[in-house]
């Protein structure tokens, strides 16, 4: 593995609660626990009149400042669960807590709110709008958090700037390569400055070199930007960045030591 890929070892003074702000400015609420805890989740679907359980119990828990990875082959839950990090899901059984409050407890319209707020997502398959160009689309996302309009061209310009994608904020997503539209993804996601990010399998439509490239950026994003993320992947050469890796199997995260 190159050297700069290599994740250094998160100090004392790295994961300690910093002072944050929701894009209104106020002040975000901190806890001196863990970003995000999930306890006991399990989630089952109806299928052809049976009952499908996905995920079995599921007990995580993710800090402030951390890289979080989850592998597993598909259909193994890790889809399933990133929705219920997200807000997108509620469990069957079991709690989770963001910022210390009852997330499955919410009814969608306030777990959409603190989405639009306090997450940020990131798919496989990019998520952009083919007609808006890369500044627009960054653009997009500070409008549905609510950031005042003076503030969205210095935050667009630089979250483009931190992905390396200065030169190329009027080209249109067809006209960017996959590693490319990858990239605004990511200043997409957090250009409203959540304090949670969720990738479902960012790297899997990349090649190695363009893989190592945005995980450098992430890299960046925990240090400068003060965000948790938790991410999918398969991909065993960049795990080694990670804070920690959860393996799943049928619902169940399964303990390699």
């Amino acid at each position: 593995m190159p050297v700069w890929l290599r994740r250094k070892p998160a100090t004392a003074s790295d994961n300690a609660g910093t002072a944050r702000e929701t894009p209104n400015g106020a002040p975000a609420a901190e806890t001196d626990g863990p970003l995000l805890s999930v306890r006991g989740v399990e989630r089952s679907f109806d299928v052809g009149g049976a009952r499908l359980r996905v995920l079995k119990g599921i007990n995580l828990e993710l800090f402030p400042k951390q890289l979080v990875m989850l592998k597993g082959r598909s259909g193994s839950g890790k889809t399933t669960l990133m929705n219920l990090m997200g807000g997108l899901d509620v469990p069957t059984e079991g709690t989770i807590h963001f910022r210390g409050r009852p997330f499955h407890e919410w009814n969608d319209d306030r777990r959409t709110e603190v989405r639009r707020r306090d997450i940020g997502f990131i798919f496989q398959a990019f998520a952009l709008m083919p007609l808006l160009s890369a500044y627009e689309n960054v653009e997009l996302s500070l409008r549905m958090a609510g950031v005042p309009r003076s503030e969205w061209k210095p935050r667009v310009t630089y979250c483009l700037e931190m992905v390396g994608l200065g030169k190329r904020m009027s080209h249109r997503p067809f006209e960017l390569s996959g590693g490319e539209q990858q990239r605004v993804a990511i200043a997409k996601a957090i250009a409203h400055r959540p304090s949670l990010l969720l990738a479902d399998e960012p790297t899997a439509e990349l090649d190695s070199q363009m893989a190592a490239q945005i995980m450098n950026v992430f890299r960046e994003i925990v240090r400068t930007e003060n965000v948790s993320i938790c991410m999918t992947t398969h991909d065993p050469t960049i795990m080694e960045v990670a804070d920690h890796v959860y393996e799943m199997v049928d619902g169940v995260f399964v303990d390699n030591g």
